[in-house]
């Protein structure tokens, strides 16, 4: 055990700030789930952007912005899908084959499933794999959030797609008594939010690869090394650009979008007319049927390649927080979905008619006249391509920090109108370091394809799970509704996973060893705040306790006014008992502070500080509020004085009914005395004692937490306490 005065140190506390989104504020969302935090008024919420009314106009401009930020993986796949596709002098049929199926893809898995069902299943405005998650979380008791019902702005809550019951459903109640069912729940979401993460470093490694390997048609001469090396420099560029925010970056990449979403279908349509004009008849599924009848095992490979025409749609399910449903449901049915019909109908109408060109099958296909102004938009289209995956990426990282299950990383809002527009420096340089070395590591096109399919494939098939899920235990969507969702998601999408499982050893590999290292830490970090937080409810102080322990004649109250910072709601952390034990002391006015985050996006002005007379003369309880888009500004003496602000109304408008304390002027002169006399903040730092009877599991995996948590972002700092105002208390942990 140790006592020492710090600066710079960590907290085990977990204080929050709104320019360091990431620190989760009760130590860890799991406490505030085992002591049933999270029951929040609907009024503490803000609703989030999708459900607020907007007009027609800011609609159009938000569905503009959206193919720069939202679209750009899924728009510009077919740079690269016929080339990753392993087809051996395909005919005529097998080109029409092909087509039927990336034609039912789109329509089935990009309209139905995403656009139309997924978009639905917000969480405050916020989607993605861990967002359905989350969700899942607040509706039912599966020991990740409260077990009670937090009402909800969210439309997936306000407004159920197929209405909703009062009763729990069975499945729910099965998911709260089995524990491996919880866990393997978990480990579904985290693959999800690993592999998403996966994505977003293989789309803009194989967009910016692909696009700038059009160069070499024209100038043979130039080397695949070369390519890469350019290739490798446009990305880094990229990623510096993240820093300014999502608005931004849209404004400035959405008119390339839109120049490659209204051009590569012109090109499309020009090539149907020239090369074959009754493509569309493939859009009949006999086509597709008959494709895998006549080519059985490699019609069956082939999907590994036809799977790509679907990448980047996640991204419009994960990227939700950055704009709003309807926006991106504008933009996909009336610019993207056609868009890409048309464009892959051209390839496929060019290739029928030069069946041996399907290595090149995008730069192949566009006219010599127009051959460099579509290289151009291409190239440009490629890189704004890689902003949809990085968006997301930003997004899934934050909802998982948050939730506790990932080590704090710096998240700053870029907007101050849309909650889930966020930007963490360190994950955006984790990203560019990654991005670059696949592309110089990797450079085929081919072998990166590979693994890009295995993570597409495999996002798509959790989030179909996942959705699953929601609609049986939260939307209570009719059973044969539901069926007929999983069954015909599930198996088209198990069918593509099947194909690109082939692909592991050529490529495959490298999405499961960015998952798996991802995993590690997601999974360390979480078993460590969980050992840590079944010590601390353990070990609480409760007030009997703490009034036996000021009875102590060898302890003093001191002058001054001390914030002591806990992680518990309904007891008080073991480390005041350490503190009074070794400090024999207690200030005059001590306020027992827990910073409280909740899960909505903002919480309103009036109970953003909750605070409380406890049993104690002179100790006081007070809880800071906060949702994952308010801006806190609570630094240095403007966090004092708001907080004996509102516990000076507090004591006015409260009076002690047990008599226990003295007058009410009494306390206020008190608490005033005692802010002249001197504030301090007192905090903890600790660390788990590994003693010889524990496991060695155990020992391996606090020592991995105790390493995470000396590299991950300090708390304190970032709410502006003066170093000289800061007292850190050490102390062990017994393992």
């Amino acid at each position: 055990m140790s006592f020492s005065y710090m600066d710079r140190q960590q907290s085990d506390n977990e204080l929050a700030t709104a320019a360091d989104v990431v620190v989760l504020v009760n130590g860890s969302g799991t406490v505030a789930a085992e002591n049933h935090l999270l029951d929040v008024n609907h009024s503490m919420a803000s609703s989030p952007l999708d459900n607020r009314v907007i007009g027609q106009k800011e609609n159009l401009v938000l569905a503009f912005k959206t193919l720069g930020v939202v679209f750009g993986g899924l728009v510009t796949s077919p740079l690269y899908v016929y080339p990753s596709m392993p087809l051996k002098s395909p005919t005529e049929d097998d080109y029409l084959g092909i087509y039927s199926i990336m034609f039912w893809t789109l329509s089935l898995i990009g309209v139905v499933k995403y656009a139309t069902i997924a978009l639905k299943a917000d969480d405050q405005g916020e989607g993605g794999t861990f967002a359905l998650y989350s969700l899942l979380c607040r509706n039912i008791n599966i020991g990740i959030l409260s077990s009670k019902r937090m009402e909800s702005n969210s439309s997936l809550l306000s407004t159920n797609l197929f209405g909703e019951s009062e009763r729990q459903s069975r499945l729910g109640k099965f998911f709260e008594r089995s524990l491996v069912s919880r866990r393997v729940l978990l480990f579904i979401a985290i693959l999800g939010m690993c592999m998403l993460i996966g994505d977003g470093i293989l789309t803009p490694a194989i967009s910016v690869l692909s696009a700038m390997d059009g160069i070499r048609a024209p100038f043979p001469s130039v080397s695949k090394t070369w390519v890469e090396a350019l290739s490798a420099f446009i990305l880094i560029l990229l990623f510096l650009l993240q820093r300014y925010g999502t608005s931004r970056v849209s404004f400035l990449f959405s008119p390339i979008m839109g120049a490659w979403t209204f051009f590569t279908p012109m090109v499309g349509i020009y090539s149907i007319i020239k090369h074959y004009p009754s493509i569309f008849k493939a859009v009949s599924p006999h086509y597709l049927f008959s494709y895998f009848l006549r080519n059985g095992k490699e019609g069956w490979l082939a999907l590994g390649g036809t799977v790509l025409c679907i990448t980047g749609s996640e991204a419009m399910f994960a990227d939700l927080g950055h704009f709003n449903r309807s926006s991106i449901q504008i933009a996909f049915f009336f610019a993207i979905y056609p868009s890409l019909v048309l464009t892959y109908a051209g390839q496929t109408a060019y290739l029928i008619r030069h069946p041996n060109d399907h290595g090149d099958g995008f730069y192949k296909f566009i006219p010599s006249a127009v051959y460099w102004p579509l290289f151009a938009i291409a190239t440009l289209a490629a890189i704004v391509a890689s902003q949809s995956l990085i968006s997301a990426t930003f997004s899934v990282i934050k909802q998982s920090v948050v939730l506790d299950y990932f080590p704090r990383v710096k998240v700053v809002h870029t907007s101050s109108s849309k909650e889930g527009e966020v930007y963490s420096p360190e994950v955006n340089f984790t990203l560019m370091i990654f991005c670059v070395a696949v592309i110089l590591i990797f450079g085929d096109g081919k072998d990166i394809g590979n693994a890009f399919g295995v993570v597409v494939s495999m996002v798509m098939l959790i989030t179909t799970v996942l959705l699953t899920l929601v609609m049986i235990i939260i939307w209570r969507t009719p059973p044969i509704l539901t069926a007929l969702y999983f069954i015909t998601f599930f198996v088209m999408e198990g069918v593509y996973v099947s194909a690109v499982f082939t692909k592991i050893t050529e490529g495959g590999w490298i999405p499961f060893a960015i998952s798996f290292i991802l995993a590690v830490i997601m999974f360390g970090w979480f078993y460590g705040r969980q050992r840590k937080i079944e010590y601390e409810v353990t070990h609480k102080i409760d007030l009997d306790k703490l009034n036996l322990l000021l009875s102590d004649p060898g302890v003093q109250r001191v002058p001054g006014l001390c914030f002591f910072y806990t992680n518990i709601q309904d007891g008080l952390t073991p480390i005041l008992g350490h503190y009074i034990k070794n400090m024999k002391s207690l200030h005059e006015v001590t306020i027992f502070t827990t910073l409280r985050y909740l899960l909505v996006p903002k919480v309103a002005p009036h109970e953003r500080i909750v605070v409380k007379k406890l049993r104690l003369k002179g100790v006081y309880r007070c809880t800071i509020q906060y949702g994952y888009a308010d801006s806190l500004c609570l630094e240095g003496n403007d966090f004092v004085t708001q907080v004996t602000d509102v516990l000076r109304d507090h004591i006015r408008n409260c009076p002690d009914e047990e008599a226990l304390i003295s007058s009410d002027e009494a306390e206020i002169s008190d608490l005033e005395d005692a802010k002249v006399a001197g504030v301090v903040h007192v905090h903890g730092k600790t660390r788990f004692h590994v003693g010889k009877n524990c496991s060695w599991f155990d020992r391996i995996m606090l020592a991995f937490y105790e390493v995470l948590h000396s590299n991950c972002r300090p708390a304190l700092p970032a709410l502006g306490v003066p170093p000289q105002q800061r007292i850190e208390v050490g102390m062990l942990y017994e393992a």
